[in-house]
């Protein structure tokens, strides 16, 4: 039995000709009349346009309005298909379209007018003359002189015929008559045109406008005539008096004509407002004056501007008022422009600006974002323009506004490559229509690809995309985000591979001099050596080559954004050289983004790093995953050093040697979590700590192997190794030596005197091997705590330390026991001495008051005495004012004093001390917070200093170079170097004073 016949209705006809709601629109049609629904060429351009059901609700209510409007589509076929093709895109051209239907004749004619007709359009609309030198509306006779916020005649008119021409260029745009960049011009133009209305406007309101120059600077995409649909207007203000009249006076008189502009523009009204006037870019931003004087502004340029604010010049076009005045201003800050990149901290401003780009993106919204998110405008903008700051210093035809002709010219010179400049000038053109479509809807200023389908569809369909609208939009945005997101390989650093290496490429090539250029502007201060390792690492035909020129591109990116690039490079060419013939070394880079980008980085922050990887380079695989820098377990390093000991158990150097390998891998490692941030300041110590530990271990174990050896007899004493100092409070630096003391007990049946001399030979044995010259960083054995000092035995016997402690011991022995914990050797000999010395480090009563008189009197000639000569007290990490010293002093006295009485005070560590002090009510909380900040500030630059420089130092450095790339290595930004210094003046001078009340006064 056959189907029964389908039968489509009208309904189902019209859905499937586009529209959404067949049934609606079936209904629309039909109010319309008998004549509208047979009028198949009207049905047609209504279901051509972006969104059929828009452009049709929007001609049923003009409809209602205006009934004539039928038979003029009928008369007009081109007027019918500019008008519905604007309906379908913009809800609110439409809507001024039902308010005013008078205005359509006059978008009849094709052709756009010039400026000057522009400007002479909105001049009449608001009641001025066009022909005199300075126009001044008519004045209104209500609300135009009222105030802000009122709704004048002339206010009104003018946004009428603003939206006029808005319609008419809409027209334009939408039927193809037009290019991106033409329209853009003619917005930039009518903008232009408007802002000169708002002027005359202002000028009517202005007692003594006519004292004052006034010229109105175009910036931003205004001023480079690449204007959006709706935009906020950049704009700055330049004025200078008349003959005869006062600066002052006339600066005010010009301050109110530029405040009168930006109302007339801003203000609502019943037609709503035109767009904002954003003079924000102005010299001082909003906390400066809206209106400077030549002069002023010049002063400013040559001294206080920042890069940024010579990149926004680079648009700057005088728009409106006096455009002679505007173009010496133009003409005069152009001199400073093209030497912006030459300025000390150009790279610094410019990394400051690229952060402040990424930190306007709200949340959310990133990957919806076409001017501020990943590929989008925003990224193409900022790169030309820095592109023209670096090579028009020389090159005078890159002195181009708008963002499409510097990038052609940029390419004519060989600065970007033809394919690359192409490839983003398409993303451009295709991210500007976008954003043109989505403003246009509402005429609302918004950068947001929507989410809902039906929006995503009149995007697609406006593009042209009939087939999948939805589907070909989000296909084709994603491509071209992704094009131009490896815009800042493309244009900064591949053509300086060109520069340097035999490339199969047939455009034009950067020259030396040009690539030179532009290493130094991205923050290389030998820009010659840096061409020189570029080349070394991909000039030839090797498969190594090949890889380091995909790779070279990225990474140097990544090593200007470190703190020492050339350091970065350097660093790289030689681990490459060591490893640049191991199969899986170059493959880790390539494949693996995230070792490759932590590898630049660190290279270029710390010369202790390269320097352990450059001795052992197979190091960079654990750069791959977080995972891989996580801090081992120290059973798991104590089971390794103890296995490389047995390997070796018949040569002391070679297995000592093997665990300082160990030590080195995971002093790297520690390193590498320290700097990426993936550990704090007291893990660092901690594992540092536990490191050595484990190494004077099997250093300890091989000399009692070795002594026993040479001895022919059986090891004649139990040794353990007593932590003081930093290690014995977990609390190690990467410059740490390790202080400790050597205690013995000799076996039943050992001769004493036997056992002592074998005791020492082990120490001195442990000692030696640590201190070995290698490629490892040693690990240097300091016994000077032990019992008289240098000048003592270096290893004593349980006894021997009772008897000193009982007799002889001093109180800042006392106070040195405080941190005396056992690392090494026989673990019940370490418990013993560690029950030896704790009535003495924890008097049941505490110490006396000439206890604490003497500790105060030792301190304060602490001070005195051992600062280094011209050392700045307010800088010194360890002995300076409110330092390491101070905190560590105060913890101290504390636990002499009360440790006795409070076994929660019993710990080897700073911190854990003040907490446990904090919480007893033996310290103020707000007393130990503060402490605790000064001594972790003072921790990490302690550390950071030996890893940036590569050797020991305790006192913020002096030269410039060196503070700015200890203040990169602690998370500063570039420009944030005298906010470090100041943070840790801050954070020591209010631990100074806790200082002060609690150990000198408490």
């Amino acid at each position: 039995m056959n189907a029964a016949p389908r039968i489509q209705t009208t309904a189902g006809r019209l859905a499937a000709l586009g529209f959404a709601d067949g049934a609606r629109a079936e209904r629309l049609l039909d109010e319309l009349g008998p004549e509208a629904v047979g009028d198949f060429a009207l049905l047609d351009d209504i279901v051509r346009a972006a969104d059929p059901d828009l452009a049709l609700t929007t001609l049923s209510r003009l409809v209602e309005r205006d009934a004539s409007v039928l038979g003029a589509f009928r008369d007009d076929p081109d007027l019918r298909r500019r008008v519905l093709g604007v309906f379908g895109l913009s809800a609110a051209l439409g809507e001024h379209v039902v308010r005013h239907p008078e205005c359509l004749p006059s978008i009849r004619s094709p052709r756009w007018p010039t400026l000057g007709d522009l400007r002479e359009e909105m001049l009449v609309a608001v009641g001025a003359d066009p022909d005199a030198a300075e126009p001044v509306a008519e004045p209104a006779t209500e609300g135009v002189a009222a105030g802000p916020g009122t709704s004048g005649p002339a206010m009104e008119a003018l946004r009428v015929a603003y939206r006029n021409r808005l319609l008419h260029l809409a027209t334009r745009d939408v039927t193809g008559e037009c290019t991106l960049a033409e329209a853009a011009a003619a917005l930039a133009d009518l903008a232009s045109a408007a802002l000169e209305a708002a002027l005359a406007i202002a000028r009517a309101e202005v007692a003594d406008a006519g004292d004052v120059r006034l010229a109105v600077i175009g910036m931003g995409k205004c001023g480079a005539r690449e204007l959006n649909y709706i935009s906020d207007v950049d704009v700055v203000f330049v004025a200078e008096p008349k003959e005869g009249v006062d600066e002052t006076k006339a600066l005010q008189t010009a301050t109110r004509l530029a405040q009168g502009m930006m109302r007339a523009c801003s203000a609502s009204t019943p037609e709503g407002a035109l767009w904002e006037v954003d003079a924000n870019l102005r010299p001082e931003g909003k906390m400066g004056p809206l209106v400077r004087s030549m002069e002023s502004h010049l002063a400013y340029f040559r001294r206080w501007a920042k890069t940024w604010e010579f990149q926004a010049l680079l648009k700057a076009r005088p728009v409106a008022g006096d455009l002679e005045l505007g173009q010496e201003y133009v003409a005069a800050v152009n001199e400073l422009v093209w030497q912006a990149a030459a300025r000390p901290h150009f790279v610094e401003d410019v990394q400051a600006m690229r952060r402040r780009v990424e930190a306007h993106v709200p949340a959310g919204e990133a990957d919806r974002q076409i001017k501020l998110g990943p590929g989008g405008l925003r990224d193409i903008e900022f790169a030309v323009q820095l592109l023209q700051l670096v090579h028009g210093r020389s090159d005078p035809l890159l002195r181009r506004r708008a963002t499409l002709s510097a990038l052609a010219a940029l390419s004519r010179g060989g600065y970007v490559g033809r394919d690359d400049a192409k490839a983003l000038a398409e993303a451009y053109t295709f991210l500007r229509q976008v954003e043109h479509m989505l403003q246009l809807h509402r005429l609302r200023r918004t950068h947001m690809v929507p989410s809902d389908t039906a929006d995503l569809r009149r995007l697609g369909r406006g593009l042209g995309m009939t087939t999948d609208p939805v589907g070909e939009f989000t296909t084709t945005w994603k491509r071209h985000a992704l094009e131009v997101r490896r815009l800042h390989e493309k244009l900064f650093y591949r053509p300086l591979l060109q520069a340097v290496a035999r490339l199969p490429e047939t455009e034009a090539r950067l020259s030396t001099a040009a690539a030179t250029a532009r290493l130094e502007a991205l923050g290389y201060a030998d820009p010659e050596g840096a061409l020189r390792h570029i080349a070394a690492l991909t000039s030839g035909v090797s498969r190594r080559a090949a890889i380091q020129r995909t790779l070279l591109p990225v990474m140097l990116g990544w090593f200007a954004d470190a703190p020492d690039p050339d350091a970065g490079l350097l660093g790289f060419r030689q681990v490459s050289d060591k490893l640049g013939t191991t199969p899986w070394y170059l493959r880790l880079l390539r494949d693996e983004t995230a070792a490759a980008d932590r590898l630049a980085r660190l290279l270029g922050t710390s010369k202790y790093v390269t320097g352990l990887l450059l001795h052992a380079p197979e190091a960079v695989a654990m750069l791959g995953s977080p995972t891989e820098l996580a801090v081992r377990p120290a059973a798991t390093l104590a089971a390794e050093a103890a296995a490389a000991v047995g390997r070796y158990a018949e040569d002391a150097e070679t297995a000592v040697a093997a665990v300082r390998a160990l030590r080195r891998r995971e002093l790297f490692r520690t390193a590498c979590a320290d700097l990426s941030g993936l550990i704090d300041i007291e893990e660092v110590g901690q594992a540092l700590s536990s490191l050595n530990d484990i190494t004077i271990q099997a250093a300890l174990d091989t000399a009692i192997n070795k002594v026993t050896l040479e001895r022919r007899a059986p090891f004649p004493t139990r040794m353990a190794v007593i932590a003081m100092g930093r290690l014995g409070g977990l609390e190690s630096s990467y410059a740490s030596d390790a202080d400790v003391m050597f205690v013995h007990a000799p076996l039943p049946g050992a001769v004493e005197r036997d056992a002592a001399v074998a005791a020492h030979a082990v120490a001195e044995e442990t000692r030696r091997l640590l201190a070995l010259p290698a490629p490892d960083p040693p690990l240097q054995i300091d016994a000077g705590l032990r019992p008289e000092g240098r000048q003592g035995p270096l290893v004593r016997t349980i006894a021997s330390y009772r008897a000193y402690y009982d007799r002889w011991a001093s109180h800042w022995e006392a106070q040195a026991l405080l941190r005396a914990r056992f690392c090494a050797g026989d673990a019940e000999l370490g418990r013993e001495f560690v029950a030896l010395v704790e009535p003495l480090r924890y008097p049941a009563e505490g110490i006396s008051g000439d206890a604490v008189r003497e500790i105060r009197k030792l301190k304060a000639r602490m001070e005195a005495e051992r600062l280094p000569r011209g050392a700045d007290p307010a800088l010194h990490t360890k002995l300076g004012r409110g330092g390491l010293s101070d905190v560590e002093w105060v913890a101290q006295l504390i636990q002499l004093r009360h440790a006795g009485a409070v076994p929660v005070l019993r710990t080897t560590r700073t911190l854990d001390a003040l907490r446990a002090a904090a919480g007893e009510g033996l310290l103020d909380p707000a007393d130990e917070e503060v402490l605790a900040q000064a001594w972790l500030f003072a921790s990490r630059i302690r550390d950071a200093l030996m890893l940036v420089r590569g050797r020991a130092a305790d006192s913020i450095p002096t030269p410039v170079k060196e503070r700015v790339l200890l203040a990169r290595a602690l998370g500063y930004p570039p420009e944030g170097t005298e906010d470090f210094v100041e943070d840790y003046r801050r954070a020591t001078r209010r631990a100074r004073t806790v200082v002060e009340r609690v150990f000198y006064e408490g």
